[in-house]
């Protein structure tokens, strides 16, 4: 059996600055209310920091995308993007890291994605998956060698004021720069 961890969930914000539920970083303006939560992205089925189960993993055969679920949305948010990223890995000895699945064009109107979504490069609500590490469209079950160490997995979910103009055939660094100058607080 493999045992996979989740590391912590993380969020972006315009301006790609770092901003967690609680923050320091999210601080209020002189005289007005305390800001609300940020944009915060969970799951059913497995904790931050806790196991991920098999059936998620490289252990099943048939590895199934988990259930994602947000709330705390930014106002004008017209679309949404996920990356999930496995940061303990130097491919090549670079700084690269295993990119797992990503997702975007999610409509704004969403609050969660289901369990085991297909492997389509265009979703019927328009979502876009694209190429994850094994060259293969939408969800790559995550693994880690079984003597260890744990993995940490990262799912980013970015907030967007805009639908992205790029295709399945978009990298992640494609993605990054669609996004820049797009991303919501």
């Amino acid at each position: 059996m493999r045992t996979l961890t989740v590391g912590a969930t993380i969020f972006f914000v315009a301006g790609l600055s770092l901003v967690n539920q609680g923050s320091a970083l999210a601080q209020p303006k002189a005289g007005g209310p305390p800001p609300g939560p940020g944009l915060t992205l969970t799951s059913p089925d497995f904790e931050d920091g806790g196991v991920i189960p098999n059936k998620y993993t490289q252990a099943d055969p048939n590895p199934i995308s988990p259930k994602l679920e947000w709330t705390h949305v930014p106002p004008g948010t017209v679309s949404f993007a996920l990356i999930l990223h496995d940061p303990d890995v130097a491919i090549q000895k670079k700084n690269d890291d295993v990119l797992h699945w990503m997702i975007f064009n999610i409509p704004g109107r969403t609050r969660e994605l289901p369990e085991g979504i297909a492997g389509l490069a265009r979703l019927p609500d328009g979502s876009v998956q694209a190429l994850n590490q094994a060259k293969k469209i939408g969800y790559m079950g995550m693994a880690a060698n079984v003597a260890g160490p744990y993995h940490h997995y990262t799912f980013e979910l970015f907030a967007l004021d805009t639908k992205l103009k790029l295709g399945p055939d978009a990298t992640q660094a494609d993605l990054l720069k669609g996004m820049n100058g797009y991303a919501k607080n």
